[in-house]
């Protein structure tokens, strides 16, 4: 996606860029949410019109990010990638700017130190790797790649077993980073560096984490996919179809609400449309964001 859709935050001294691939994807909140209907959107004010369409049709993004704190480049899910095919028909052969936008955050492929996928869907990890001279190569060879441990032999038992999900991203987007010896398997407490760690947020997948950023008395959480929408910040325990454990996600995305409600801690989600970024605050018994602009 164009260069114009980057936003950048300022957490202390922790610059956290938006890389958008996909901007304002709509579809019908069911996809997400069991039983869901318009009205569950429509009903919430506050979602409109950065987060839903005036007929009730939820809008996210597909995005990934980059982080600069000190000298380290850190990339964290990188998108679904280019000319790929997928599972789904609207992912197959995207032209994707990922590069061209991390390039205009002044960050080249060799100059990326680290790698973090907060998990291994196929939309988390597309540009782990390129298509060069006939095969699938790490794009960002300087760079160490985190896989959650408990993640990676979650997908791998998957793939043994030809179990319950569609697999054949990982030997475009995974095996060959652990053939070229660049992978680190991670537990879901891992400490980046001082100022960024891991915070384990099951459920979505087994070995899901979320991205903890603190500096200067300034705090920030990139989600990944514990939520997609904001609605789910007021509707936290509702069966999410994407959950490879839907009761285990409902009850994290239950005690991150409770957590970060009414905190001075910016919330990054990964798929949310822009303003991306906001604060949970308190509406009516519930919760809403507050996005910033």
């Amino acid at each position: 996606m164009a260069a114009q859709y980057i936003k950048t935050w300022r957490v202390g001294r922790v610059e956290i860029s938006r890389l958008v691939e996909l901007w304002r994807f709509d579809d019908d909140l069911s996809m997400l949410l069991e039983g869901a209907t318009p009205a569950m959107i429509l009903e919430r004010p506050w979602l409109s019109p950065d987060h839903a369409t005036p007929a009730g049709r939820m809008v996210i993004n597909f995005q990934g990010f980059l982080i600069k704190v000190g000298p380290r480049n850190i990339v964290v899910d990188t998108c679904i990638g280019s000319d790929r095919q997928r599972e789904f028909e609207v992912f197959c052969n995207l032209k994707s700017d990922f590069l061209d936008d991390l390039a205009a955050l002044g960050v080249a492929p060799n100059d990326v130190d680290t790698v973090l996928c907060t998990h291994l869907h196929f939309d988390h990890i597309g540009w782990n790797t390129q298509w060069v001279d006939g095969r699938w190569v790490p794009t960002f060879p300087k760079a160490r790649y985190l896989f959650g441990k408990l993640e990676h032999e979650h997908w791998m038992m998957l793939r043994e077993t030809h179990g319950y999900h569609d697999v054949r991203h990982l030997a475009e987007c995974v095996d060959p980073i652990v053939a070229a010896g660049l992978a680190d398997f991670v537990t879901p407490e891992h400490r980046l560096c001082d100022e960024v760690w891991l915070e384990p947020s099951p459920g979505h997948t087994p070995g899901h984490v979320s991205v903890h950023i603190s500096s200067q008395g300034e705090e920030a959480i990139l989600t990944g996919d514990l939520m997609h929408h904001p609605l789910q910040i007021a509707l936290p325990t509702h069966p999410a179809r994407f959950d490879m454990n839907r009761d285990a996600g409902a009850q994290t995305r239950a005690r991150f609400v409770q957590r970060y409600g009414n905190r001075a801690a910016l919330v990054i989600g990964s798929h949310f449309s822009g303003p991306t970024a906001g604060w949970i605050v308190p509406e009516g018994a519930g919760w809403r964001v507050e996005g910033q602009s």
